[in-house]
């Protein structure tokens, strides 16, 4: 029996084990197939089937295509035509839209061309209406998945530049690092280099320095993409302030409009910031000849997602200064995609607007498509864009438009299927440190609509430093004497709940109960006398006290509290005297003599005492001038008090 037992117990742990591991080991995949005609490649991708959500739109995949030549394409079958012989690795990147599994993983793949026909051969796309500069991502973060930016640089000039090539990440207002840069894949000679980015500040007018913490939200100041900058010294030296991490790349030979394309693939961290309304950036930096410091500019925002949902709502307000940002603006941007089988001709978008923004600074930043804001009072007949202003709510209304469908026949380019509206806000006069929520729905023409994530803006806590003052009254000591100056922390201008902590130095003085016996003595020659013994005791301390409290602001002038608090003695004086007075009799009528003795006792870190206390403040409850009094139950008897004091926060 006990073989056969023992043989059933491992047979069993061991398909227990098994079915464990199973679970983890699922990966789906994608593979790129093609199909070649001398140096004519078909590229086909073989994706695995769609996981639809519940509720959600179609599911589709969007691809990203690299050439192994410096070409890129986002079609779904792309054709390509390469110029050389050579052997070249093909990429797939796939993004899996409105679906419940990962991004399938894929594989490089070479693509061998041994001759070369007469075919037109397609030259890399110029981007000389972007200025000749531009950078964009395949897909928006998710933690602990892949993404790729493609850096794309033209010669504009009319002669051979050598130039330099800057991609700062890992903005320096998040503790942690969003990204890691794993790989980046260069097809014209491009390389690394190392260099020390930073210029000495003394060098500089750095009058145009960001504002704590907002870097990102407020940059003192805005790069304009038309336009050529001039002080890369300046330039850099903003960067590092933004940024952790660089990489930086130096090309050679760059033929006069000539465009490439160098493609970087980024690993975001599990300590990526989860915020799904987040807006994170990356900035480039193209410095065309390095002889010269001329050099453009180019920021890439991205949205923080869960999913990779075309229709997606985001604010730069995730991160913001309370004391700063009362006259700035913080953006929201609602981003859209057709993902019909025809075009819309009509899109609505219907955005949740908080109490806390001042709908009169509303004001649109920037939209796709392009058109003009529709005349009002008027039917428009042209494409226009419709904007009404209800008390919780904004509905931007495209009109007369023509934004195609992903599922459309002979819609190639998938960027073509997506639009966005860009606006900013600024806060009312009076608004509280509390974070907002706010969404889209969605409309295309006469469908279903579409509700996006929610957009989130919050504060960062910020410190608020206190001066306090004032007076504890102990009803149990004898004349007790005790005044205290010292400095609070808490957070800034916090709306109700919050922490705060004190330290307290205090001057206190009192005395002991006095104590005082008489007794009756008969001398030799049988007198009586009456002798009167008085012990008293003063004490002089020096004290630390230290709460630590949660407030609640009931509104902006009363608050209350309650929490713990120590209190230990720094410094210890006591005067102990013994006075002695003898009597002629039984009765203290006629004083014969009197003696005094007396020694005093010091000391330091004694007599650590904890209580409990509650706390009532009355005047600017969250920021300013107030009174309040406290009343404080320590746990040793007698030393209960009241402590009425003023206190200010900064």
């Amino acid at each position: 029996m006990k073989p056969t037992l023992f043989l059933l117990l491992f047979l069993t742990s061991f398909l227990l084990y098994s079915q464990t591991k199973v679970k983890d080991t699922i990966t789906r995949r994608a593979n790129i197939g093609y199909n070649q005609k001398g140096n004519l490649v078909t590229f086909k991708p073989e994706t695995p089937a769609l996981i639809p959500i519940a509720g959600a739109p179609k599911p589709s995949y969007s691809y990203l295509w690299e050439m192994g030549d410096g070409h890129y394409s986002k079609e779904a079958e792309p054709k390509h035509v390469y110029k050389t012989k050579g052997t070249y690795t093909a990429r797939l990147t796939v993004t899996n839209n409105y679906d419940n599994g990962k991004p399938p993983a894929t594989r490089p793949k070479k693509v061998a061309i041994n001759e070369v026909s007469e075919d037109v051969y397609k030259d890399i796309a110029s981007i000389e209406d972007q200025n000749g500069f531009s950078i964009q991502k395949n897909c928006d973060p998710i933690p602990e998945q892949e993404m790729v930016v493609i850096l794309s640089y033209q010669n504009m000039a009319n002669y051979v530049s050598n130039g330099k090539l800057y991609l700062f990440y890992n903005e320096k207002q998040f503790k942690n690092n969003n990204f890691e840069l794993v790989d980046f894949r260069a097809h014209a000679g491009e390389r690394e280099i190392k260099e020390n980015t930073i210029v000495s500040i003394n060098d500089l007018d750095d009058s145009n320095s960001y504002l704590a913490s907002n870097e990102t939200l407020f940059p003192a100041k805005k790069y304009k993409t038309t336009t050529t900058e001039e002080d890369l010294d300046a330039t850099l030296l903003d960067a590092n302030k933004t940024y952790k991490n660089v990489s930086i790349l130096e090309f050679d030979d760059s033929n006069p409009t000539e465009t490439r394309n160098i493609f970087y693939t980024f690993k975001t961290t599990p300590e990526m910031i989860k915020d799904t309304s987040a807006t994170v950036t990356m900035r480039g930096i193209f410095v065309p000849n390095r002889s010269f410091k001329n050099h453009k500019i180019k920021n890439l925002e991205m949205q923080i997602v869960t999913s990779h949902d075309p229709n997606k709502m985001g604010s730069n307000g995730s991160f913001l200064n309370y004391r700063l940002v009362r006259f700035k603006r913080v953006n929201f941007k609602t981003r859209f995609q057709n993902n019909g089988e025809g075009p819309a001709r009509m899109i609505r978008l219907e955005t949740d607007i908080p109490d806390m923004f001042d709908k009169k600074t509303f004001q649109i930043d920037d939209m796709y498509p392009k058109c003009p804001i529709c005349p009002k009072g008027e039917v428009p007949t042209t494409s226009c864009l419709d904007t009404i202003i209800k008390q919780n709510q904004i509905f931007f209304t495209f009109k007369n438009i023509y934004l195609p469908g992903s599922n459309q026949k002979n819609v190639k380019e998938i960027d073509s299927t997506k639009g966005f509206v860009k606006y900013s806000m600024k806060f009312n006069k009076d608004f509280h440190k509390i974070k907002t929520k706010s969404r889209t729905a969605i409309i295309f023409d006469k469908n279903e609509p579409i509700i996006t994530n929610y957009a989130t803006t919050r504060f960062l806590p910020g410190i608020s430093i206190g001066a306090k003052a004032g007076y504890n009254l102990y009803p149990d000591l004898e004349n007790s004497k005790s005044y205290f100056v010292g400095a609070t922390i808490s957070p800034f201008k916090s709306y109700r709940y919050y922490w705060q902590a004190e330290f307290l130095n205090t001057i206190h003085s009192f005395d002991n109960s006095i104590a005082v016996n008489e007794t009756i003595i008969t001398t030799a020659n049988g007198v009586r006398q009456l002798q009167r013994t008085t012990k008293a005791t003063s004490n002089q301390n020096v004290n630390w006290e230290i709460p630590v409290l949660v407030r609640y602001n009931i509104n902006n002038y009363i608050g209350v509290g309650a929490g713990l608090q120590a209190n230990i003695n720094i410094s210890e004086k006591q005067q102990q005297s013994r006075t002695i007075e003898t009597f002629e009799g039984p009765t203290d009528k006629f004083l014969i003599s009197t003696s005094k003795e007396s020694n005093a006792v010091s000391d330091s870190f004694t007599n650590l005492k904890t209580g409990l206390l509650i706390d009532l403040t009355i005047g600017a409850a969250r920021i300013g001038p107030s009174l309040g009094a406290r009343y404080v139950i320590n746990f040793k008897e007698n030393f209960n008090y009241f402590q009425f004091y003023g206190i200010w926060k900064f």
